[in-house]
C-alpha cells in the first residue's frame, strides 16, 4: 500500500523524499503536513517557491519543476524499496534527489550496499541518475539538533538551492 502518491515535475529539478512509514506518517493526507514540519517555510525561504504553501496545496510542486516521493512508500518500514526508487528516478531524470533527513539517507545508502552514515549535503553517490543531497529532517521533533556544525536546517536548504541555481532569498 503507497502512502501518499509521488507527486512529480516533467523532468523536475529537485524530488524531495522522506521516508514514510513512521506512526507519525500513517493518519497524513499531505506531505509534510504534521505540527511542527519546517519543509514548506524551508522551501519557500530557500527559493524553490516564490510562497510558503500550505501542505493541502502539495499538488502545486509540479508546478515549479519539483517532486515529492517517499523512500518507503507503505506502512511497514522495516524494508527500503529502494530498487523502485532507482526505477523512479531513472523515469523522472531529476537532477538531484534530496533526502530529507539522515535516517532516510542512512537507509537509502544502506539499502544501495554503501557503508557509514551520510552526513548532510552533497553526496558522493547517486539514485539513478540523481545525485543525493542530504537535507535535515523537517520534522518538529528535529528542531534544536546538530546540523553538522550549521546553526540552522535552512542553511542546508540554502546549498541545495544555491547548487541548483536559484537565487535564495534574505
Amino acid at each position: 500500500m503507497q502512502v501518499l502518491p509521488d507527486l512529480v515535475a516533467p523532468e523536475p529539478l529537485v524530488v524531495f523524499c522522506g521516508l514514510a512509514g513512521a506512526a507519525s506518517t500513517k493518519h497524513r493526507d499531505h506531505y509534510y503536513e504534521s505540527p511542527g514540519n519546517s519543509f514548506w517555510e524551508s522551501l519557500h525561504l530557500s527559493g524553490f517557491s516564490p510562497r510558503r504553501l500550505q501542505p493541502h496545496e502539495d499538488r502545486l510542486v509540479t508546478e515549479i519543476g519539483l517532486g515529492l516521493t517517499d523512500l518507503v512508500g507503505h506502512w511497514d518500514p522495516r524494508w527500503v524499496e529502494i530498487d523502485e526508487l532507482v526505477a523512479k528516478c531513472e523515469r523522472w531524470h531529476p537532477e538531484w534527489l534530496a533526502i530529507t533527513g539522515k535516517g532516510a539517507a542512512h537507509e537509502a545508502s544502506k539499502a544501495l550496499g554503501r557503508r557509514g552514515r551520510p552526513g548532510l549535503g552533497v553526496q558522493d553517490w547517486y539514485v539513478g541518475p540523481a545525485q543525493v543531497f542530504v537535507l535535515p529532517g523537517a520534522s518538529g521533533a528535529n528542531q534544536r539538533r546538530d546540523y553538522d556544525g550549521r546553526p540552522n536546517r535552512l542553511s542546508w536548504w540554502r546549498d541545495l538551492a544555491m547548487i541548483c541555481g536559484l537565487d535564495t532569498p534574505d
